[in-house]
């Protein structure tokens, strides 16, 4: 089976169309493969994105790229750093 790429915001779609479902009764089973999902996959989107709505998912999506961008510049001056103590302590 083709493994699918939804985004933040399709997930939240179908997590509130699924709590719909289930408030009339409905089994997890059945609303997931009606929606086209794994029982894996909405239990871990649930997880992830249980109370957000969608202006939320995408801020928490930007706040976690610019997290990664300020670690990749935080790791390289710190590599800097300990070079420049090694060339001034003459250890080559």
């Amino acid at each position: 089976m083709a493994r699918k790429d939804y985004t933040p915001e399709q997930a939240i779609g179908m997590l509130r169309e699924a709590e719909v479902r289930l408030s009339q009764g409905e089994k997890i089973g059945k609303i997931c493969r009606g929606l086209g999902i794994s029982e894996q996959s909405y239990y871990r989107w649930r997880r992830l994105y249980g109370g957000l709505k969608v202006d939320q998912a995408r801020r928490l999506k930007d706040l976690e790229r610019e997290n990664q961008r300020l670690k990749k510049a935080v790791s390289e001056l710190t590599l800097d750093k300990q070079i420049l103590k090694e060339a001034l302590e003459g250890k080559y």
